[in-house]
């Protein structure tokens, strides 16, 4: 009989573009591990659309890095060192742009976990910021995962594959 969580994670991050899935992964994740999830958007945004203060973030940030285990997904390359270094698992889903862009078609207009609000219209500003993801956020993330290669690091290319972790690997 498997654990729970026969891989021993206790504190994964999953990170990737926008419109990857993280979300959907990291909560399926949790689903299958029991492990405590936290969404980056969550600290960082209000249901106004206002921010909260940076300071008020990383403090929301290291309140959960320091405990026993937790699931945080999204990717705020100003904290993703920190997260990473914390971390002994990363799922990175290193998927085209054009899933991507698709995941944030489809998630329009619908209530997230993740997000205190629903999205309605499309935004100019981030649809730009998806689709210079590959070449402008990609390669520091890489950057990060070489450093820190004694992590466990999965990348998945594909949602199949994600899936199928899911399914095969995660499974209690």
């Amino acid at each position: 009989m498997r654990s729970k969580n026969e891989y021993n994670m206790k504190k994964i991050i999953v990170i990737g573009c926008p419109g990857s899935g993280k979300s959907t992964f990291a909560r399926a994740l949790h689903d299958k591990t029991g492990i405590a999830l936290y969404h980056l958007d969550r600290m960082y945004w209000n249901a106004d659309k206002t921010t909260v203060e940076k300071s008020v973030f990383k403090e929301r940030l290291a309140a959960v890095i320091e405990r026993e285990a937790w699931i945080i997904d999204g990717n705020y390359a100003s904290t993703m060192a920190q997260r990473m270094a914390a971390c002994d698992t990363v799922f990175f889903l290193d998927y085209s742009v054009d899933v991507c862009l698709e995941g944030i078609r489809a998630r329009r207009g619908r209530p997230r976990s993740d997000m205190p609000w629903a999205e309605t219209e499309e935004d100019a500003e981030f649809i730009a910021f998806v689709k210079s993801f590959r070449e402008q956020q990609r390669p520091e993330i890489l950057a990060l995962l070489e450093k820190n290669g004694e992590k466990r690091i999965v990348v998945f290319t594909s949602r199949e594959q994600a899936d199928a972790f899911l399914e095969n690997k995660a499974s209690r």
